[in-house]
């Protein structure tokens, strides 16, 4: 399991009953989690002094309690500065355990000795955006949403990283890439975190099992002969380590190199144990 194990202003204190107890800075947040199956007690005085509570609804969704929380609030990551709020569907715009994976790519770009152009897709908030371009790289950042894209650009400048060559794109990620094949556009390196299901600007629809491998195979076309690296990321159940292994290996045999894929993780700091967050997906050149 690859594990973000790098924070200092988050940590998964506890886990239990379904439910994580976390800190995000000086805030303490309560949100569901469906890998927490254990019923375990909860000795951290933290589960009753709690800033905010996801509280789940049998019938679907659910909302938030809050208890002295800001309506906005900032963490760090290293040089990284991200803008955090509560929004609907127990999110706070940041996954942390992302950081595993900005590690590894960051330092892929640094040690890279050449200009390096990052195609990132499904891209949220910027976690993945802003590492690669602290490491060096100039960045396009493509998401359907425009929300999350200005949420994206208002980190990037909480980061210092208002100037940096960052390309920022309201846009279908399917349509956006085909495009970019048909102008002859390449990038060095892609990343991709696409969500279960989604709609694009203009309805479009995307369901993972139906639509990732068409979509791996469609963005390899986007590859520049000489590229560094690409990354899958996925949070649907169904999509095994190995199958990812097996997706982007099929797709990108042709050009050598090697390709892992794993669990990704935080470590919960009462247990010692690690939380699955998800798996991903690395290629690399040898």
């Amino acid at each position: 399991m690859w594990v973000a194990d790098q924070w200092k202003d988050y940590e998964v204190i506890d886990t239990s009953k379904g439910e994580k107890l976390e800190r995000w800075g000086k805030y303490l947040l309560v949100r569901p989690d469906p890998q927490v199956i254990w019923d375990t007690p909860r000795r951290h005085p933290g589960w009753k002094k709690m800033n905010g509570h996801y509280h789940r609804s049998k019938k679907g969704g659910g909302e938030w309690e809050f208890f002295h929380l800001p309506e906005q609030w900032s963490i760090s990551y290293k040089n990284l500065i991200f803008n955090l709020k509560p929004f609907s569907f127990k999110h706070t715009g940041l996954f942390p355990e992302q950081a595993a994976n900005w590690d590894w790519f960051s330092k892929k770009i640094r040690e890279a000795g050449r200009p390096i152009k990052v195609l990132n897709l499904f891209a949220y908030t910027g976690g993945a955006t802003l590492a690669a371009a602290a490491a060096g790289a100039s960045v396009t950042h493509v998401d359907a949403s425009k929300g999350m894209v200005s949420w994206a650009k208002e980190n990037a400048a909480s980061s210092g990283l208002s100037q940096a060559p960052i390309r920022w794109l309201v846009d279908d990620c399917t349509k956006f890439a085909e495009r970019e094949i048909r102008r002859g556009n390449h990038y060095d390196a892609i990343i991709m975190d696409p969500p279960s299901y989604g709609r694009g600007p203009k309805g479009e629809i995307w369901k993972i099992e139906d639509s990732i491998h068409p979509f791996i195979h469609l963005c390899t076309k986007l590859l520049s002969p000489d590229p560094l690296f690409f990354l899958v990321n996925s949070y649907t159940t169904g999509l095994a380590p190995a199958v990812l292994t097996y997706m982007i290996a099929t797709e990108l045999k042709s050009l050598g190199g090697h390709v892992e894929s794993q669990e990704i993780g935080l470590p919960v700091t009462e247990s010692g144990l690690i939380l699955p967050c998800g798996a991903s997906g690395r290629w690399w050149k040898a």
